[in-house]
């Protein structure tokens, strides 16, 4: 499954009152490619396909995702591993730990189930919206 197939499915499985914007840029700077309002929770997520026990992350995308992440920013990794369907929702937080580990990386969820998988990501982003996690 390519990224790009991986995105048609995300997006066919968006809440209806989402609004998704797909950010395609080749140049780096490690911004996430899929920003996404939901009742006035903002959040980005990178999309990851992986290729056999690999998950490839950039440098540009740790530092990234580590700063927003520090600066009360939400930001996830959505891991599709091809092998089994599973979907892996991972804090933007903690890339630099799903490079080195992979799926043992502690998740936010695991499985098949996009309508629990956007429910965990509400529950878990306004858990942090003010949560002083920059402290």
């Amino acid at each position: 499954m390519s990224e790009s197939n991986f995105w048609k499915t995300v997006k066919r499985n968006l809440p209806s009152d989402c609004h998704a914007t797909r950010i395609e840029n080749r140049h780096g700077g490690g911004i996430p490619d899929t920003y996404i309002i939901w009742n006035g929770l903002s959040f980005w997520i990178e999309l990851k396909v992986m290729k056999g026990n690999k998950i490839l992350i950039s440098p540009h995308q740790i530092a990234w995702n580590t700063v927003h992440c520090k600066n009360n920013g939400v930001s996830f990794f959505l891991v599709k591993d091809p092998r089994n369907k599973s979907i892996y929702l991972f804090d933007g937080i903690r890339a630099s730990e799903l490079l080195d580990n992979g799926l043992r990386t502690m998740n936010l969820y695991s499985g098949k189930d996009y309508k629990e998988l956007f429910s965990v990501i509400w529950v878990f982003g306004s858990g942090k919206i003010g949560s002083g996690r920059a402290k």
